[in-house]
């Protein structure tokens, strides 16, 4: 038996997890209790130099990778309760490979790995599957993700990402599995222990300011039998976001008449007025009769032709007319509103006896977050805009132009929206035969829900004439209206809206897993079982229309609305919401909304429930070779997976709830080495296969027929295969003393399973749904064709392709001590190099359905600290990255890509060693020079989005008893 505690005076204060684990050793003895208190070797210390703070977090991931036989990083808490950055997700980032996706108010959200994407990455909690119910302001969350901002950092001790995976890893995630080790009693040390920490934060866009604060106690007894641990933690904050949104780009829509090349009707797709598509601005046919068209100087009623067209706008061809691209919806937007959040974090470990070791954790977490956001949209897409003297460049992005009876709206969409979570995690850790034997049991149990209301009141202004500039930031204009004015004559004639929608989700988790190790640490054989059980299901509801709109418009009327504006905080008007929801009972109407096809988030209604069952074995030794010491892991892991996708559908008039049911087996085989070849010189190899399951949203029922013959159907693919990576990694590191190290790692990724839109023919029976049903007519059909059982469909699904997505890169870290130039200086940096293609037989299909990765990412810090101080400067950047497919706004080749950004981040503190519980004051600037962050549609000229979540500055103090 070889139960090492690491014996520095750091990881006492601490208790951090020894770093000198088993080099195969899973997530199980991860997140398992440290080892009972058995008769110990001799102290063990990391390094000679004792350091504190980031160095020393810095210092155990070093030596936690040292000692690892795969490719795995590790981050470490700097103290009890202080991780070294704000956020889960950004402290990923430190480590090579792996790219954030932020929210537009900057805040980490989720991560990918190696080139693959978000929903690629399993996470867990103590190796336990995670599963939130929360979404992003500007996400859908419709597959695998999980929101890391619904966590504290405060509660975790330990993240872990495992590149290359060890049979005992759970599966589910192909591009690698990120676990959590949250806080336990026995970790802080023998007694009590109370860390406290207050800040306070401030952002440059809300002009807010706002707390937050933590308290973890400890306490063990005497004996070192029993402990208990304890902590909340409350954040007020606030948001606040200021940009610029399109939502896509369209061109006009031009008649034959327009065109020149016919007296009635619209030219086809391919011609000379209609090369790519889009064709959502619609030119009126003749002048309208308004104060903007006369105030032009145009005759109402003088037909708009091709001559008119070409003589409105000298110098522009009637095909660069037809292609002239302006924004959609072009908007200025602003969103503020309060991001609170309180948890609470329990443990108790109970060791008995030296071979016996129990444990219990109980995380809770819930959100409250509101965002009053308003948008001021220039109505483009279904819009009449009259085109003037308009100029495009070489790619028809319209540069600059009058456009005459031009119109704006309003858009206020206030959001409420609460989120809980809450994790158990029961387990125990057994040793027998001296400690050669060991056997880990655990299960958990988990659930999270979330609400959002989301109501859109929408109302138009005045028609307008206005000067239209784009000049490759973003495009703006000038009016003669005052769109910060209430009583401009705003209106709900032309397409006024009042709708109440929400969204509810719930997910679950629940599993028990067993872990028998036949041997010490080092040299055994593992075998294990585990079962999970993983539910969701989102509910779209809307009134979007039908009852409260009508109802408002009756209460709130053209000549009442003005009393229901206010000038806005953004240079355009808002509403007053208290008032006008309470003036038009918006309560009533938003708890009476029915079931819709989906959220207003872009979701769809619907849910799956999986069951899985798991077995594996595992090796681990050590030998040596050539004098040096060469550490081995092989494994296989099998694992069953049941399936049901449930969702709503809709036939011959009657709507029901559907499900489909699909089953699948994998085998996973795992093989990792590490060779000490120097001293100081590590080589390492690994092979593996992973698994991603299938993406829940494209499997479910949705069936829909579109005709009367029945012959051609819609529906999701409850037979989708995961997505299959085969792995194979090969790399190295020097270690140059303390935290110091450079490494290189070369991987290559091979997955099968992505999808595509297909068809699939099948029996009418296997659709799933009742023959009664359907329409008369298409019961008549189906029985023309030999009746249910015997009758085929077409069903357009998406399908697997015959194709592989094949990810070669490169990763480059290298972290660095100074201290031969300045004691406690030093430097952390990383790169990585991806390079993605398609092969295969539907390559071609497949290609479009690849997008959101950066082919190039860095990250560096450059620290500094003493026994009292420390400062600390991040920089982070990705290179920008296809965000969408092909097609977008119905335009054949138009991408939305994602630009370069970068973000400077500053981390202070000092402590006062001198005071009773040694305060240390601490400043965070996040975003320290005010990047935004930007796609484009189509053409960098071409704004799709624009947020600049500003500049946010931390200030705060935390200590210890």
């Amino acid at each position: 038996m070889n139960k090492k505690l690491c014996k520095t005076e750091l990881s006492r204060a601490l208790g951090l997890m020894c770093l000198a684990m088993a080099s195969g050793a899973a997530i199980a003895q991860d997140a398992g209790p440290a080892a009972a208190p058995a008769p110990q070797p001799e102290a063990q210390q990391l390094d000679a130099v004792v350091v504190r703070g980031f160095r020393q977090s810095l210092q155990y991931s070093t030596e936690a990778k040292r000692e690892s036989t795969g490719f795995t990083d590790s981050i470490f808490a700097e103290d009890i309760g202080k991780f070294p950055d704000t956020n889960i997700a950004e402290s990923l980032t430190r480590i090579p490979g792996i790219q954030l996706s932020r929210d537009v108010n900057g805040e980490g959200l989720n991560i990918g790995i190696r080139g693959l994407g978000n929903s690629f990455t399993k996470t867990t909690i103590n190796g336990a599957s995670v599963a939130t119910a929360s979404i992003g302001l500007d996400a859908t969350n419709q597959n695998r993700e999980v929101d890391l901002n619904l966590f504290p950092t405060e509660f975790f001790n330990q993240l872990t990402v495992y590149k290359s995976p060890v049979a005992s890893l759970p599966e589910g995630g192909a591009a690698g599995v990120v676990n959590m080790r949250n806080m336990r009693p026995f970790d802080l040390g023998a007694g009590g222990h109370v860390t406290y920490s207050l800040q306070a934060d401030y952002n440059d866009i809300s002009e807010k300011t706002s707390p937050r604060g933590s308290v973890i106690g400890s306490w063990t007894n005497d004996e070192g039998t029993f402990g208990v641990l304890a902590g909340v933690t409350s954040t007020r904050g606030r948001l606040g976001v200021e940009g610029f949104e399109t939502i896509g780009w369209t061109n006009p829509n031009l008649t034959n008449v327009q065109c020149g090349t016919g007296a009635s009707g619209f030219p086809p797709r391919g011609s000379v007025c209609d090369r790519n598509g889009g064709n959502g601005w619609r030119i009126p046919d003749t002048v309208p009769d308004n104060a903007a068209t006369l105030g032009a100087g145009l005759t109402p009623g003088q037909v708009i032709d091709r001559d008119w067209l070409l003589a409105n706008n000298p110098g522009l061809s009637i095909e660069q007319i037809g292609e002239a691209l302006i924004p959609r919806l072009g908007r200025p937007v602003h969103m503020s509103g309060d991001r609170d959040r309180d948890a609470f974090l329990g443990s108790v470990e109970w060791r008995p006896n030296e071979n016996a070791n129990f444990y219990l954790d109980v995380l809770y977490a819930k959100a409250h977050r509101t965002n009053d956001r308003i948008d001021l949209n220039l109505i483009g897409r279904n819009g009449n805009i009259i085109p003037l003297d308009m100029k495009v460049d070489a790619n028809n992005v319209v540069t600059s132009a009058t456009f005459t009876n031009a119109q704006f709206f309003l858009e206020a969409r206030p959001y409420r929206e609460d989120v809980q979570y809450w994790h158990i995690t029961p387990g125990g850790t057994f040793w027998f035969n001296d400690g050669n034997a060991k056997l880990d049991v655990q299960a958990n149990m988990s659930r999270s829900w979330m609400f959002r209301e989301s109501p859109t009141i929408l109302f138009n202004s005045p028609f307008t004439t206005l000067q239209y500039t784009n000049d490759g930031g973003i495009p703006r204009w000038t009016t003669d209206l005052d769109l910060n004015d209430p009583n401009l004559g705003w209106t709900w004639d032309g397409g006024g809206r009042v709708w109440a929608q929400n969204e509810k989700r719930v997910t679950e988790t629940s599993g028990v897993r067993a872990d028998l190790q036949l041997g010490e640490d080092r040299n055994n054989v593992k075998l294990g079982v585990a079962w999970d059980e993983n539910f969701r299901r989102i509910q779209g509801f809307g009134d979007t229309g039908s009852d409260w709109q009508p109802y408002a418009f009756s209460q709130v009327t053209d000549a009442d609305l003005a009393g229901y504006i206010l000038p806005g905080p953004a240079g355009f008007v808002t509403v007053d919401f208290d008032r006008f929801m309470r003036d038009t009972n918006y309560a009533r109407y938003r708890d009476a909304a029915p079931e819709a096809a989906g959220p207003n988030t872009g979701g769809a209604t619907g849910g799956f429930k999986e069951q899985t069952r798991a077995a594996y074995i595992e090796v681990n030794t050590e030998a040596d070779v050539l004098g040096r010491a060469l550490r081995l892991n092989a494994g296989v892991r099998y694992v069953a997976t049941d399936q049901k996708i449930s969702g709503p559908v809709t036939i011959g008039g009657e709507r029901f709830w559907q499900t489909l049911e699909g089953d699948y087996t994998e085998w996973l085989p795992s093989f990792s080495a590490a060779w000490d070849v120097a001293d100081n010189v590590v080589l390492r190899m690994s092979g593996s296969r992973t698994m991603t399951r299938p993406n829940p949203s494209s499997m479910l029922p949705a069936t829909t027929f579109t005709d009367q013959s029945a012959q051609v159907a819609n529906q999701g693919n409850p037979n989708l295969t995961p997505y299959i990576s085969t792995n194979f990694d090969l790399g190295g590191e020097w270690y140059t003393g303390a935290e110091g190290f450079v490494g290189l790692t070369l991987f290559n990724k091979r997955v099968e399973g992505y999808t595509y839109q297909g068809v699939t023919t099948m029996p009418f029976r296997n659709l799933g749904i009742p023959f009664d049903s359907l329409t008369d007519a298409q019961q008549q059909a189906l029985n023309s064709r030999g009746g249910p059982d015997v009758a085929t469909v077409n069903v357009q699904q998406q399908v697997n392709a015959d194709a592989e997505l094949e990810i070669r890169g490169w990763e480059l870290i290298w972290v660095q001590p100074l201290g031969f130039v300045f004691d406690g200086l030093g430097f952390m940096a990383n790169y990585t190099d991806l390079d993605i293609k398609t092969l295969g037989k539907d390559a071609d299909a497949l290609a479009g359905n690849v997008y959101g990765v950066s082919p190039s990412l860095w990250n560096a810090t450059l620290y500094w600290e003493n026994a009292v101080a420390s400062v600390r400067l991040s920089y982070s950047w990705a290179e920008g990255a296809v965000g969408t497919g092909p097609n977008q706004q119905g335009i054949g080749p138009a991408q939305i890509y994602g630009e370069d950004r970068g973000q400077l981040d500053l981390s202070a503190s000092y402590t006062l060693r001198n005071v009773r519980s040694q305060p240390q004051l601490t400043l965070n600037v996040l975003n320290l020079t005010g990047e935004e962050r930007r796609s484009n549609f189509w053409h960098d000229n071409a704004v799709n989005d624009l947020y600049d979540p500003g500049t946010t500055v931390m200030v705060g103090i935390r200590g210890s008893f």
